[in-house]
């Protein structure tokens, strides 16, 4: 049986429903659900293009790799797990005391909404994430509130992850 989130722009009132993709990852799909709800503020990539995410305190459980892409496509759901040198670096600009500088990492929690994404990082190179869920209701409008946060900033927004 299907196992279902909810992913919610709280500020926005914006929620979608995702799909776990239990048979294509399913120990990342473990993981994840087993820590969930999870919640923390929203960012819009600076690299990615079309991805909104947020970093919560590393998923320790999660596989590193399982079900990766470089290029993810629009209603993909993806981890990424970050050492604390990967993520904590000043130039990305998150404030001291939030999960990018835990000591044990971090796990980002990413969508992506809209298509030709390529996730590349400057400093680290590739930097593939596990898929690990597809929206399949509420895209569209989860779309155009990201774009709103591309355009206007994520400051006051925050990205929330629950069992449906």
């Amino acid at each position: 049986m299907a196992r279902y989130l909810t992913i919610t722009l709280t500020k926005a009132g914006i929620t979608c429903r995702a799909r776990l993709l239990d048979e294509q990852a399913p120990r990342t799909c473990a993981a994840v659900w087993e820590v969930l709800p999870q919640e923390g503020d929203a960012f819009h990539a600076k690299y990615a293009r079309n991805e909104v995410y947020t970093l919560v305190p590393r998923i320790q459980d999660a596989p590193r790799r399982e079900n990766p892409t470089v290029t993810p496509i629009p209603g993909d759901v993806c981890l990424f797990d970050f050492e604390p040198w990967e993520i904590g670096n000043p130039a990305y600009g998150y404030e001291p005391g939030t999960a990018a500088h835990h000591a044990q990492g971090a796990t980002d929690l990413a969508l992506f909404y809209g298509r030709n994404n390529l996730l590349i990082n400057g400093d680290l190179g590739w930097v593939p994430g596990n898929v690990f869920a597809t929206i399949e209701d509420g895209l569209d409008e989860l779309a155009a509130a990201c774009n709103t946060l591309w355009l206007h900033g994520a400051a006051g927004e925050t990205l929330a992850f629950a069992r449906a």
